[in-house]
């Protein structure tokens, strides 16, 4: 094991159990997947997941950044995540460390899409905190904040800046 693999297990181990976590106790199957972490670290700019398939750009696969968005809905149902770096202190008790669990991850079209699903409602809940509640009916009805310059007298450009300032990496 590496230098960076060793600090970067020890952190995400003390991470996890602080936040009510365990890693997976086999450190024959831990270390490998924690080495993956710091190998895609280096290659794709955060940690995603060594077990699921990069596509596309980051941010369409920021649901597998290391913890995954998977990872809690693994846990209640199967006792692991899908690679197996977390488990249940359930399964820990009962001496297991390995679990199979389905892969749940949509493809990257529906992911896509219920991700613009979500900029647009955070840029709709925006517009009516803050008092453009026609601009948010009409970004609602069209689903698309670009027909429209929004908050009056601004461009097209304005608004495409604007709108880009206001969706946020949700997931």
């Amino acid at each position: 094991m590496n230098e960076k693999t060793l600090k970067r297990y020890k952190e995400i181990n003390e991470i996890a159990e602080k936040g009510g976590y365990h890693l997976n106790p086999d450190e024959e199957m831990t270390i490998p997947l924690i080495d993956g972490l710091v190998v895609n670290t280096e290659r794709y700019g955060d940690e995603i997941c060594p077990c699921r398939l990069f596509k596309g750009t980051l941010e369409d696969n920021l649901d597998i950044v290391c913890p995954c968005y998977y990872r809690d809905d693994d846990l209640a149902e199967y006792g692991a995540c899908f690679c197996g770096l977390y488990v249940t202190q359930e399964l820990i008790d009962e001496g297991g460390s390995e679990s199979q669990v389905p892969e749940r991850r949509p493809p990257l079209e529906k992911r896509k899409k219920r991700r613009n699903k979500k900029k647009m409602q955070t840029l709709v809940r925006f517009l009516i905190q803050y008092g453009d509640a026609a601009y948010a009916d009409i970004c609602a009805q069209t689903q698309s904040p670009l027909q429209f310059a929004p908050f009056a007298k601004q461009s097209e450009r304005d608004s495409r800046d604007l709108f880009k300032q206001l969706t946020i990496r949700i997931y």
